[in-house]
């Protein structure tokens, strides 16, 4: 690979523009990632990664957030209406593990025929009666183990469908009673509790990339885990992940500073890529300049990443569609 800015960027619109195009070429982005307002049609989706790939000298991952229920950049016709995950689960009782990994492979079928190759789950946060609102319905369950057993279902479903599944929220989310978009959770449990929290990600710790959690856990650090090289200690030896760590997206009001900042702020602490995603470009600029170019264990881990794509496994995506449809509805 060639020098690459250890970032993870977004567009603008559904067509790359002659500046956007001129930057990324310029830049070298590890990956992209594609929200709603890139989103209009099958041949548009296509053009558009083909494009943003001819800007970069490798087969660069273009991610997506498709997790289910309000988190789905995809819709009908691009792709099937599916449940907030929790409901779904719920829903499937005993069947839970094996419904969430005929969702996870139908939603990879779903991506790849796009053009996509990498979603943004397994969600292994553990959930609480106190969760906030914008993640409860996202997550898996309320019991580690449960959580693990699904979150493994969700990793080999997007696998088995050639997709890079990113593990989120590092080291977990699910005690924040305030939206890290709009402002910064802080969470008082104690290290023993927060265990609790940490142990899916330990279970998942094999996975190739991860994303943190703008979130302050006060008894390990007082800065929140994307910029803190305590927590990122903790991720990297006792829970054990090894992979491409990505920052949650780093224009979330919950971080303080501006981009600059808030990049080069995240990298000190032990982030290998920063992720932007709304696509402004002096926001991009400042971005990549503070984040610099991947190099030692940040460039060998996102080699590991690219090195971990598959081939899509032959499945009959119409048999894997009734035999959910069973499960979940008899």
């Amino acid at each position: 690979m060639s020098q690459l800015s250890a970032t993870i960027l977004g567009c603008e619109g559904l067509v790359l523009t002659p500046g956007e195009r001129a930057f990324f070429t310029d830049v070298q982005p590890f990956a992209f990632i594609l929200f709603s307002r890139n989103i209009d049609n099958a041949d548009q989706i296509r053009t558009l990664c083909d494009d943003l790939r001819s800007c970069v000298g490798h087969h660069a991952p273009i991610l997506i957030d498709q997790e289910g229920g309000r988190v789905q950049r995809l819709r009908p016709p691009l792709a099937v209406e599916w449940l907030p995950p929790l409901y779904q689960i719920k829903q499937a009782g005993t069947n839970a593990a094996r419904s969430m990994y005929l969702r996870s492979r139908i939603q990879a079928h779903e991506l790849i025929a796009l053009g996509i190759d990498s979603n943004c789950a397994p969600l292994v946060d553990v959930a609480t009666a106190d969760t906030h609102p914008f993640l409860q319905n996202r997550c898996y369950g309320f019991a580690p183990n449960d959580v693990i057993e699904i979150g493994r279902a969700v990793t080999d479903g997007l696998m088995d469908g050639g997709v890079l599944p990113v593990l989120k929220h590092i080291p977990g989310h699910g005690r924040a009673q305030q939206d890290s978009h709009l402002e910064l959770p802080r969470v008082s449990a104690s290290s023993k509790e927060l265990s609790t929290d940490f142990a899916p990600f330990t279970a998942l710790n094999d996975l190739a990339m991860g994303m943190t959690a703008h979130l302050v856990y006060e008894a390990i650090d007082p800065d929140p885990a994307t910029i803190s090289p305590k927590m990122m200690g903790l991720i990297r030896n006792d829970i054990g992940f090894d992979g491409l760590i990505m920052t949650d997206d780093i224009s979330m009001q919950a971080l303080e500073g501006n981009m600059t900042q808030r990049s080069a702020a995240s990298i000190a602490a032990g982030c290998d890529v920063v992720l932007h995603c709304n696509g402004d470009m002096a926001e991009m600029q400042d971005v990549v300049a503070a984040s610099g170019t991947l190099s030692g264990k940040g460039l060998e881990r996102a080699q590991a990443v690219l090195d971990a794509r598959k081939t899509p496994n032959t499945v009959d995506i119409d048999a894997l569609k009734a035999e959910l449809e069973t499960l979940l509805n008899g």
